[in-house]
């Protein structure tokens, strides 16, 4: 039977994709070569790891308006994740993902979902809902 993870009500379109987990911050400025895809900053935990197509997961979102356009430049270009799942996200992450269309949840009701998710898991992710669903563990 999969597991259910109950969340505040997150934005953008229901998807199904792999995770790519790490108990580190995020941002699309600070963190990723947003033209081949990896996450570049040599110190972040994910650090030459492709995000394209990946379900991030991750404690919080960092930074300003820069990380908010970024998300909708990556999209656009099509190098960019599936969706972000974290503990936190702040108010300029969470315009960033409206104007890009890009699926973002937090506030798990369930614990740390750093700790709740694994890199591989294969989640199913209803944000209005406020539901992702772990498909391939039990």
């Amino acid at each position: 039977m999969p597991i259910v993870l109950s969340c505040h009500a997150g934005i953008g379109p229901g998807v199904t994709g792999e995770a790519l987990v790490a108990d580190d911050n995020f941002s699309a400025r600070y963190d990723l070569d947003r033209i081949r895809g990896v996450f570049s900053r040599p110190e972040h935990k994910l650090a030459g790891e492709s995000y394209r197509d990946k379900v991030l997961v991750l404690n919080t979102a960092k930074g300003g308006v820069a990380t908010a356009w970024m998300l909708y430049e990556m999209v656009s270009r099509g190098v960019a994740p599936k969706a972000i799942l974290f503990n936190t996200a702040n108010t300029i992450l969470a315009q960033g993902a409206a104007l890009a269309n890009m699926t973002m949840c937090d506030r798990f009701s369930t614990g740390d979902v750093t700790k709740l998710i694994q890199t591989g898991d294969m989640l199913d992710i209803d944000p209005g809902a406020g539901q992702v669903v772990i498909l391939n563990r039990d």
